[in-house]
């Protein structure tokens, strides 16, 4: 299933503002680079985004989160999964975009 184009116009619009965003297709989803790292993606339905792993256990509470599980790495702390119930309303949706920024902003680039 491709990813959905919907939620990534949401993605686009909460970013419009940002600096330095780039958009990458790759494995059958869309991911938004910020300052050249990987700040969120649409994965077929789901918003995927990278957030402060000590935030993790708090963030999984809010409706529609839930864990990215890559290869069977059950406990990857600082990556989630949203689903459709926690992307439906503008206060949501600016609130994943925000953590997700806030954390971008303090990790470092990988070479």
């Amino acid at each position: 299933m491709p990813y959905n184009p919907l939620l990534a116009d949401k993605i686009r619009e909460a970013l419009q503002s940002i600096p330095n965003v780039e958009e990458k297709e790759k494995m059958g989803g869309l991911s938004f680079m910020v300052n050249g790292k990987m700040c969120l993606r649409v994965d077929k339905d789901d918003l995927m985004l990278s957030c402060d792993p000590a935030l993790t256990e708090d963030l999984l509470q809010r409706e529609g989160a839930r864990r990215y599980v890559m290869k069977g790495k059950t406990n990857m702390k600082g990556w989630l999964l949203i689903d459709q119930n926690g992307t439906s309303s503008k206060e949501d949706m600016d609130f994943w975009v925000s953590t997700a920024l806030d954390w971008n902003q303090k990790v470092k680039k990988k070479k």
